[in-house]
């Protein structure tokens, strides 16, 4: 089989002489101080994050990936068992990207893509909570990115109308993943600010019944002065969010977040969310915290959601489908279940494409090659 973006990032001199003392579970505490490196000086003074020039762990999940998990001491970036970080394929794994999706663009687009990215399982069960509610499972995806809600919720059986995004190469990425999904002309590359672009997203609702509009809107303002404050541009993105809900009127929107989101100001930035989908005609639901290794992703990874509906729908708290705690539910995913069957690279290979004997030893494995579903996915790991 042909294996897509198993590439990983190369490594200096110095980082070479660090790699070699971090062991499995490792981390910076375990580099010699003999080793000449300014960061680590200031690391020890200030007593860094345990995950800095972190070595993931094959039994456990894996930490956030992030937008530098290219990076040696940016987090708990380096393979197991190999001397090198993470390949593209291995995070985007780590994600719960499908094998076959392929991330277009540099390979620092790629990097932002996988990392900025909603873990396909996670949008999946996001997907799930609001789908006995809803009479059309048709959906518009808004600040698409690469594509991860998307993936989730066409795995549940709902249907893509329609999908922006700004950014060119993650527009790339997401149109040549999805154009079997919809017509690529409802794939819309631009501003949403900008009147032109915001019409054609509207434009795509046409004659169309939708069921959900999703998307993460950027808050950031709202740690501040509040999403109603016009000095403050971060906000603007929030609003043609709100106006475009406004204006499709689905049955539901789902908007997601970091969790950070919820303490902003105190709380006071969420009820001035929920404010703003109340006086549009919408009923919100309290917003419900989400740690992706509960729903099969093999990452600890938090995110929030608020949910919101034409019809007044109470959507509870999901209950957790694996733990490490419950017996009566099956084991997180861990690292090695996800990457385990992966082919060994070194460390600089940047092979983009590569044809591969590989085994499928895990349901995880199986599920990311879609050779079966997430339910016989979710049966086989309960055994």
């Amino acid at each position: 089989m042909k294996l897509y973006n198993h590439i990983a990032a190369g490594f200096s001199a110095l980082e070479w002489e660090m790699v070699k003392h971090i062991p499995e579970g490792g981390n910076w505490q375990n580099i010699p101080e003999s080793i000449p490196s300014q960061r680590l000086v200031q690391i020890r003074k200030s007593g860094g994050r345990t995950t800095y020039y972190g070595r993931l762990i094959y039994d456990k999940p894996s930490y956030t990936i992030t937008t530098y998990f290219n990076r040696l001491g940016n987090g708990c970036n380096l393979h197991p068992k190999q001397d090198r970080v993470l390949s593209n394929r291995e995070a985007a794994r780590l994600q719960s990207f499908r094998d076959s999706f392929i991330f277009k663009g540099t390979k620092t687009s790629q990097y932002k893509q996988i990392g900025n990215a909603v873990p396909p399982l996670l949008a999946r069960l996001i997907s799930s909570l609001i789908k006995p509610h809803l009479e059309n499972l048709t959906f518009i995806d808004l600040f698409s990115g690469a594509g991860g809600i998307s993936e989730g919720f066409v795995m549940n059986g709902f249907q893509l109308v329609s999908a922006s995004e700004i950014e060119k190469n993650y527009f790339e990425t997401y149109k040549f993943n999805h154009s079997q999904y919809a017509d690529p002309k409802n794939f819309i590359l631009g501003d949403i600010t900008s009147p032109d672009i915001k019409q054609k997203i509207i434009d795509t609702a046409q004659n169309k019944k939708i069921g959900v509009v999703v998307g993460g809107p950027p808050c950031q303002g709202f740690s501040t002065a509040g999403w109603r404050d016009p000095n403050d541009n971060r906000n603007q993105l929030f609003k043609e969010f709100v106006e475009v809900v406004k204006t499709i009127q689905p049955e539901f929107f789902v908007l997601e977040n970091v969790l950070g989101i919820l303490s902003m100001r105190d709380g006071a930035a969420v009820k001035e969310i929920i404010e703003s989908f109340s006086e549009i005609g919408y009923h919100v639901n309290a917003p419900i915290r989400l740690n992706a290794e509960d729903f099969g992703v093999p990452q600890r990874r938090r995110r929030v959601v608020i949910i919101g509906s034409l019809k007044k729908c109470a959507i509870p708290q999901p209950i957790p489908l694996f733990s490490d705690e419950d017996k009566n539910l099956p084991n997180f995913i861990t690292v090695k279940q996800a990457i385990g069957s992966l082919p060994p690279i070194q460390a600089g290979d940047d092979i983009i494409v590569k044809d591969v004997e590989m085994p499928s030893n895990t349901p995880y494995d199986r599920l990311m090659k879609e050779e079966i579903t997430f339910e016989q996915f979710y049966e086989k790991s309960r055994m």
